[in-house]
């Protein structure tokens, strides 16, 4: 597992924490991407700004930490980046606390 005092600070924001919980079920949050599987490949960072109400460098910030800490991957395709969950880690993350050490 990538750092957990890296991973704990990405989810000390409670836009970050939000920006997770979407991309979990990207269909039910965001609209169809012509070509493009929101569950596979990922949402486009122009919707998740869009969404976020917020200004696109403050998004991309956000989504920067996330995928430092390993919480979600990036895959870029064209002239466009597209974010999903990492699954692994998240599930590892869940496990180190269960474990409590």
């Amino acid at each position: 597992m990538n750092n957990q005092l890296d991973i704990f600070k990405a989810l000390a924001n409670e836009s970050r924490i939000q920006i997770l919980e979407w991309l979990k079920k990207p269909e039910a949050h965001f609209s169809p991407q012509e070509g493009i599987d929101l569950v596979e490949v990922g949402v486009c960072v122009s919707q998740i700004t869009s969404k976020m109400n917020m200004n696109q460098s403050t998004v991309s910030q956000y989504l920067s930490i996330l995928h430092r800490a390993g919480l979600i991957n990036a895959k870029r395709i064209g002239k466009w980046t597209y974010y999903k969950r990492n699954e692994d880690v998240i599930n590892q993350i869940g496990l180190y606390l269960q474990k409590g050490e």
